[in-house]
């Protein structure tokens, strides 16, 4: 039986002419490790689900004034587009990055994770967006840092004048990295637990929207765990095999 999509939609305060959602795994057609609401072509999941749960989450987005999605292929880096043209939504999408600027009008810069931060940045003019996939090799390559920078320069706009949002994604509890050493280095110490061999990803991409020039108080999160909500949101880590759900950041 067909379900609907579900999001959660986020509206930064004061900045009513942006919208921001963030889709859960309920609801969708997708069965066993891709339920339900999978919209990823290339993880395995039959494609005539990942088809059906597609053209629910865009119902959903065309009710909201999103006209067109622009997605990437992420290859966790830090590679950011400018103004890029819309995606169709019946194949993977075949140009490299993990972040896109816009000032369109009714173009969603859609982001897919499981696990992932998905980072939404507004000017507080709302009249400029960016959505950045920073994984955990995006946050030690600085990812938050470079993008808001590469965003500013391109747009002529301030950091300060920045709204942020961090979605659902892998908690302080469950961000595990047993070869800190070698996978990370000495300066992200401060955010690494040994006693548990945990990073805490939310504060370290918190520290770098600030070292960017963002003030603390126009920083906002999402503090789901995907790991520990796997019934919500799909998880890499909790479940291996897994499908992803859309982050998207949109101007009405």
């Amino acid at each position: 039986m067909k379900q609907r999509i579900t999001l959660i939609f986020f509206t930064f305060p004061g900045l009513p002419t942006v919208g921001c959602a963030f889709q859960t795994r309920v609801g969708g057609m997708s069965i066993g490790p891709y339920g339900r609401g999978n919209i990823a072509w290339n993880v395995g999941d039959n494609p005539d689900h990942v088809a059906a749960n597609r053209a629910s989450l865009d119902d959903i987005l065309r009710s909201r004034g999103v006209g067109a999605t622009a997605e990437l292929e992420q290859v966790h880096g830090d590679i950011l587009l400018f103004d890029p043209d819309e995606t169709p939504g019946n194949a993977a999408p075949s140009v490299k990055g993990d972040g896109m600027a816009t000032q369109r009008r009714g173009l969603g810069l859609l982001i897919r994770t499981a696990d992932c931060q998905p980072l939404l940045l507004a000017h507080k003019g709302g009249r400029h967006i960016a959505a950045l996939h920073v994984g955990w090799r995006g946050n030690r390559c600085a990812f938050p840092v470079s993008g808001v920078r590469r965003f500013c320069e391109k747009y002529g706009i301030k950091p300060a004048d920045l709204l942020a949002v961090r979605g659902p994604s892998l908690s302080p509890a469950r961000a595990e990295f047993v070869h800190f050493d070698r996978e990370w280095g000495p300066e992200f110490r401060p955010w690494f637990d040994p006693a548990t061999r945990t990073m805490n990803l939310w504060g370290l991409v918190k520290a770098q929207l600030l070292e960017a020039g963002l003030r603390e108080r126009d920083i906002y999160g999402l503090d789901l765990c995907t790991a520990e909500n796997s019934e919500l949101f799909f998880s890499y880590r909790a479940e291996k095999v897994c499908g992803r759900q859309a982050n998207l950041i949109w101007i009405r």
